[in-house]
C-alpha cells in the first residue's frame, strides 16, 4: 500500500509539469526521443533495400524519359499541325487569287489604252480606282508582282514563250514581260510569261 502511495506521488508530478509546458513541448520530447532510437537493420536486409531502391530509381529514370519523349513527340506533332494548316490555309487563298490575276491583267490592259479626255477619260479613272483597289486586296493578302523585268530566266519562276536573239541583251536576259508573275510571300503563285534572249 505504502509502495503504491508512492509511485502514484512521483508519477503526479510529472503529468503536472507535462501539462504546465504544452502540448508542443510533449510533441517535441517524443520525436527528440524517436530521433534518438537507433534503427537496426541486418546487412541482408540492408543490402535487400539498396537493390529496391536502385531498381525504384531506375524506373523512375526510365519514365522520366520516357515523359520527356512523349513531351517532345507531341510539341513536333503540335508544330507540323500548325504547319500544315498555315500550308494549307496559303493553298487555299493562292488558288482563289489566281482566279483574280486574270481580271487584274485586263484591268491593266484596258488602262493601258485609256482615253484622256471627255467621258471615256471619267470612265477610265473610275477603272483605274477599282484596279487600285483590287490591287490593295491582293497585297492585303500578301501577293506581290514579281520584278521580271529586272531578273535573269530562272524556270522556276518564268515560263518562256519565246527564245529569239537580241543586240541588245544577253543570252539568258528577259527581253519582255508578256504577263506578269505573282508571289505568295516566297512561293510563286503564277509564273510570269517572258520573251529570253537567245
Amino acid at each position: 500500500m505504502a509502495e503504491e502511495k508512492k509511485r502514484h506521488r512521483t508519477s503526479h508530478p510529472v503529468q503536472k509539469t507535462d501539462s504546465t509546458l504544452g502540448g508542443d513541448s510533449a510533441q517535441s520530447s517524443s520525436a527528440a526521443a524517436s530521433t534518438q532510437e537507433a534503427v537496426q537493420v541486418s546487412l541482408e536486409e540492408f543490402e535487400t533495400l539498396k537493390k529496391d531502391l536502385e531498381t525504384v530509381q531506375a524506373k523512375a529514370g526510365e519514365y522520366f524519359d520516357g515523359w520527356q519523349r512523349e513531351r517532345a513527340d507531341f510539341a513536333n506533332y503540335k508544330r507540323r499541325i500548325e504547319r500544315d494548316q498555315s500550308m494549307l490555309a496559303q493553298n487555299l487563298t493562292g488558288s482563289i487569287v489566281k482566279k483574280y490575276l486574270v481580271i487584274v491583267d485586263d484591268l491593266e490592259r484596258a488602262l493601258k489604252t485609256r482615253p484622256s479626255a471627255g467621258e471615256g477619260g471619267a470612265w477610265s479613272e473610275g477603272i483605274e480606282l477599282i484596279y487600285r483597289k483590287l490591287q490593295n486586296i491582293l497585297e492585303s493578302e500578301g501577293i506581290q508582282r514579281m520584278p521580271a523585268e529586272t531578273e535573269t530566266f530562272d524556270p522556276n519562276r518564268h515560263e518562256a514563250i519565246s527564245h529569239e536573239d537580241s543586240s541588245n541583251h544577253q543570252s539568258g536576259e528577259i527581253i519582255e514581260v508578256v504577263q506578269p508573275g505573282y508571289l505568295m510571300g516566297e512561293r510563286v503563285l503564277r509564273p510570269a510569261l517572258v520573251r529570253v534572249a537567245r
